[in-house]
């Protein structure tokens, strides 16, 4: 069964990025950009490092505003892919589109809908089936009213799926999503869990019935709308990561409430601030995954948005992460690389937000050792902190890892959709 290149770049979600663009640029979004920036930085009051990644960050998260917010009309739904690194689309940059302490391995796309509306979500999955994948229904306050795990769904020979959704019961069919008047957007999350090898799902929607008795929202209407999601994607930011930054500095202790705000259900977060004195020290972070099949340690600033994913090891999964003898895992945070191997390299950066991620458990409970501890130490004394059977790489093998992950990474921020 051939597979797209990059099923992220489909035609409706390059001329929505150029649309997004457009808006981007209005005079009246400018203005406002200008007075959420003056907002966001009076807010938050960041650190000198903070400061330093805010201009790019702030773009990323304001053109993310804006990306979402023009698909938010459930009588013309899209499937919209919604954070993305910066890219070309032949000779036009689209700015990176990050947000809300995002997973790097999960391509996030969304789909508005009504309760009032029936609609079909069709599909088709890669030859090698994702890890994770969750079809979840969000309320406008992103609590989840309805979900759909990838591992549930049932596929045809030929890898296609069809997703029906409305207020009715299943009533035995299959792939079936019941709405309700709270039902506002699905959220659906594909795990790239492989970068070179896993490939999202193929997705299109259409809504059922008569033609909409009305014709889409108007200009005037969507730059409300995008002046809205700016100031609210910057108030929730803060407000998101007040649950690290209130805590202690280097404690990852404090597990957020996954059936609320945005956070999904079937993982187990763990987050905190780090917070490293200088280029000489490291937190040393021994990690037991309690049965999970999947797990993620990515750093993010303030802004809401991972650092340098691509180039720098921003952020480790389990795929990319060596396991010690006994089955844990041990990251080290550091700004100078230490010569481990499951290295978290903070762009630069003396302070931030990890957030730890694990996901999928046998019979969806984790086992009791599930979890982390953490310490502060010089790199000096980095050797008497490992514990039996951590990995080391030498400076040529860093290279060499680090050259196959820009490689895997590529085709997300290629050009490259086929379809039949």
């Amino acid at each position: 069964m051939p597979t797209a290149t990059n099923p992220i770049d489909t035609p409706q979600q390059r001329q929505h990025e150029h649309l997004a663009l457009t808006y981007f640029n209005h005079p009246e979004i400018v203005v406002a950009r200008e007075e959420v920036r003056r907002y966001w930085l009076d807010l938050v009051q960041p650190s000198k490092d903070q400061l330093s990644c805010f201009d790019w960050a702030f773009e990323e998260v304001m053109f993310g505003a804006v990306i979402w917010a023009l698909n938010q009309d459930p009588l013309y739904p899209k499937v919209i892919t919604i954070t993305r690194l910066a890219h070309q689309l032949k000779d036009t940059r689209i700015p990176g589109s990050r947000w809300g302490i995002d997973n790097p391995d999960s391509v996030y796309r969304v789909i508005p809908i009504s309760g009032d509306e029936s609609y079909i979500i069709r599909g088709r999955v890669a030859d090698r089936r994702l890890v994770e994948n969750y079809f979840t229904l969000w309320s406008p306050v992103m609590q989840t009213v309805g979900l759909l795990s990838g591992k549930d769904l049932v596929i045809g020979d030929d890898g296609y799926f069809e997703i029906t959704v409305d207020r009715e019961e299943a009533n035995g069919r299959p792939n079936h999503i019941q709405s309700c008047e709270e039902a506002h957007e699905f959220y659906i999350r594909d795990v790239i869990f492989d970068w070179a090898q896993d490939r999202p799902n193929e997705l299109s929607v259409e809504r059922l019935g008569p033609p909409p008795k009305r014709p889409p929202f108007s200009e005037t209407a969507l730059l409300e709308r995008v002046k809205e999601y700016m100031h609210k994607w910057a108030t929730n930011t803060t407000r998101w990561n007040a649950q690290a930054m209130n805590k202690p500095a280097n404690d990852f202790s404090f597990t957020i409430d996954r059936d609320s705000d945005g956070a999904l259900r079937n993982q187990i977060y763990i987050l905190g601030n780090f917070v490293l004195p200088d280029n000489d020290s490291a937190i040393v972070l021994e990690v037991n995954m309690g049965g999970a099949e999947y797990f993620i340690a990515p750093i993010t600033n303030v802004w809401g948005t991972s650092n340098e994913i691509v180039t720098r090891n921003g952020c480790l999964n389990m795929a990319q992460s060596q396991a010690n003898d006994d089955g844990s895992y041990t990251f080290v945070l550091s700004i100078r690389d230490p010569g481990v191997h499951n290295w978290l390299d903070p762009s630069g950066l003396h302070d931030g937000i990890l957030t730890l991620r694990w996901a999928e458990f046998p019979n969806d409970q984790p086992r009791d050792d599930l979890g982390v501890v953490s310490r502060l130490v010089p790199l000096t004394a980095l050797d008497s902190n490992l514990v039996a059977g951590t990995n080391r790489v030498t400076p040529a093998q860093r290279e060499a890892v680090s050259s196959q992950r820009v490689r895997d990474y590529s085709w997300r921020l290629d050009e490259g959709f086929e379809s039949e």
